[in-house]
C-alpha cells in the first residue's frame, strides 16, 4: 500500500483530478526581547488552533477559482488570520515542500513566510475579527523557541501537543533549516515522539 511521504512540487502539481490541494504558511518575524530578562525569544513563529483541536499552520484547501497555490493560500489567510495579512503575500519563492496524505487523497504544500514583527503583531491583533475566526480557526498561539533549564519546558512540551499531518515535521525541519533556535540549544532537543494519528482535514 502506498505511504505518506514527501514529494517534488513538480510531482505534486501533477496528480490527477482525484487529489485536492491544499496549502498552509508559517509565519514568523524577529523578536528581540528576553523572557525573564535573560532568555532569547529570537523569532515570533505562529501556529493555531483548529476545530479540531490539533495545531496547525494558517491555510487550507485550494479552491477551483484559485488562479495557482499561492492565490488560494493568500485568500485562506485572509479568511483565517483578517485583514492584517493584506499588506504581504506568500509567493512560489516562500515554498518549502509537499506532502502527500495518500489515503485522503490530499497533498499538503507547506510555505514559510517571514514578516516584520509590526506586521506579525497586526496579525494576532486583527485575527479575532477575521472570517473563519471562532469556527475553522480557535486561536492563535506562538510556538516557543527555547528550552528552560528543566530540560522540559518549552519547545520540547510545545511538542507534545496533537499536530494535524505533517505539521509538526514542517515546524522542525523550520527551525532546523531557518536557524530559529541556537544550532546549540536545538542539538540539546529531546524531540517526543508525535501522538498524531489519523489526519483530520479541513471539510
Amino acid at each position: 500500500m502506498e505511504e505518506d511521504r514527501k514529494v517534488d512540487l513538480s510531482e505534486a502539481l501533477a496528480l490527477g483530478p482525484e487529489w485536492r490541494h491544499a496549502c498552509h504558511a508559517l509565519l514568523y518575524a524577529p523578536d528581540p526581547r528576553k523572557l525573564f530578562g535573560r532568555i532569547p525569544m529570537r523569532f515570533a513563529v505562529l501556529m493555531q488552533m483548529r476545530f479540531d483541536g490539533r495545531l496547525g499552520f494558517p491555510g487550507g484547501f485550494v479552491d477551483t477559482q484559485d488562479s495557482c497555490l499561492e492565490d488560494g493560500l493568500n485568500r485562506e489567510l485572509r479568511e483565517e488570520l483578517g485583514d492584517a495579512v493584506s499588506v504581504f503575500h506568500v509567493e512560489r519563492s516562500n515554498y518549502r515542500s509537499s506532502h502527500l496524505a495518500v489515503k485522503l487523497r490530499v497533498v499538503a504544500h507547506f510555505y514559510v513566510k517571514r514578516l516584520t514583527l509590526e506586521q506579525l503583531l497586526a496579525v494576532e491583533a486583527r485575527a479575532p475579527q477575521a472570517k473563519d475566526h471562532g469556527l475553522e480557526v480557535l486561536g492563535l498561539v506562538r510556538v516557543p523557541l527555547y528550552i528552560l533549564r528543566d530540560g522540559v519546558g518549552g519547545l520540547p512540551t510545545f511538542l507534545e501537543n496533537a499536530f494535524i499531518g505533517a505539521a509538526r515535521e514542517q515546524l522542525l525541519e523550520a527551525i532546523q533549516d531557518l536557524e530559529l533556535m541556537d544550532p546549540g540549544t536545538i542539538a540539546n532537543l529531546t524531540i517526543p515522539s508525535s501522538k498524531e494519528t489519523q489526519p483530520t482535514m479541513d471539510p
